[in-house]
């Protein structure tokens, strides 16, 4: 593999820097380092996409499939896209289309594709470790695209960025995660990756919807022990440069977490006035499919503070860092 193929600022690999990364599963063993590769070319990517020709050779010649067994809509198309510019060959499956309707496990259904050569199997799945349990059991490199309520790397390497690329760093700018803590997979992989690059973290969620090992807070030896944590959402964004809701989990929620959709919006939902009490030039972040009217007002989500609608962008930049990352560490030149 040419580390340039057709976009010059490309930072390949090194021996120091993710070139042992076969799979990509959380940001949970990701090192700063490795981060910010991803981000700066990220950066060379989106150059790529604003080209009048987006096509360029950095992976002709290797197969990825995505594999995924819940709807999506903007992971499994900017995956898609992000191969396709880079020159792959992509093949989508999905459950209902598989022959898992035929009653075939998930291992079996991915040894298939395997025997077909892929190189790079995009993974969702609503069984929390799944992702890992196939990256122990295959050859081909395994991207986590979001298993379960565990993680969703590639979503908060893109939240990352879209913060970078406002902010020209990440390190020190107050983020308040807003919402269903207890069932997101994004808030966990954003947990590891802004506190990796130095943010200060705060979580603000109904105390029914936070982990319970995260209630009492965090030992002064645990990765998240500069996590703060709130119930109160007019505290949580006093001087936020960044509020990020999150969608509330009800496939994946039991009964009696919250007492009403409407109670929930009055206490956490983002507005107007919550707007006002973070700093000026607040970024307002979701990582969709959004509820409208329940976690975020449509006057604030289609609004002059909201990046939505770039975090769908930058989603198909970084996964084309990934992608290239993950080939390049792990095969050469094909």
């Amino acid at each position: 593999m040419n580390p340039h193929a057709g976009i010059p600022s490309l930072k390949p690999a090194t021996s120091e820097i993710f070139a042992s990364r076969k799979h990509i599963l959380d940001l949970d063993d990701f090192t700063p380092s490795e981060i910010q590769l991803v981000l700066d070319n990220t950066v060379a990517m989106q150059e790529v996409i604003r080209r009048s020709v987006r096509k360029v050779p950095a992976l002709r010649g290797r197969t990825i499939v995505t594999l995924f067994h819940e709807p999506s809509t903007r992971t499994r198309v900017s995956f898609e896209q992000a191969g396709k510019i880079l020159s792959a060959d992509v093949i989508n499956i999905s459950n209902s289309a598989s022959s898992v309707k035929k009653g075939e496990s998930l291992y079996n259904t991915a040894l298939t594709i395997q025997a077909m050569q892929a190189d790079i199997i995009v993974v969702r799945h609503p069984h929390s470790g799944s992702p890992n349990f196939l990256a122990r059991h295959l050859s081909s490199s395994i991207i986590n695209a979001g298993d379960g309520y565990h993680a969703h790397p590639s979503q908060a390497l893109l939240d990352l960025y879209t913060i970078q690329s406002h902010f020209g760093g990440i390190k020190n700018r107050k983020v308040v995660i807003v919402g269903d803590i207890l069932y997101s997979r994004v808030a966990r992989s954003n947990l590891w990756g802004l506190t990796k690059m130095g943010a200060k973290v705060v979580l603000c969620s109904p105390p029914t919807l936070i982990p319970p090992d995260f209630i009492n807070g965090f030992p002064k030896n645990h990765p998240f022990a500069s996590v703060s944590i709130t119930h109160n959402l007019s505290e949580a964004v006093k001087d936020a440069d960044v509020i990020m809701a999150l969608r509330l989990q009800a496939e994946r929620q039991s009964r009696g977490r919250l007492p009403s959709l409407r109670e929930y919006s009055k206490l956490y939902g983002i507005n107007a006035e919550i707007l006002k009490l973070a700093n000026k030039d607040v970024l307002v972040m979701h990582p969709g499919p959004m509820n409208e009217g329940v976690e975020i007002d449509t006057e604030i989500a289609h609004g002059p503070h909201s990046v939505i609608q770039e975090q769908v962008t930058n989603g198909v930049a970084v996964r084309m860092a990934l992608l290239y990352a993950v080939a390049s560490a792990n095969g050469g030149d094909k």
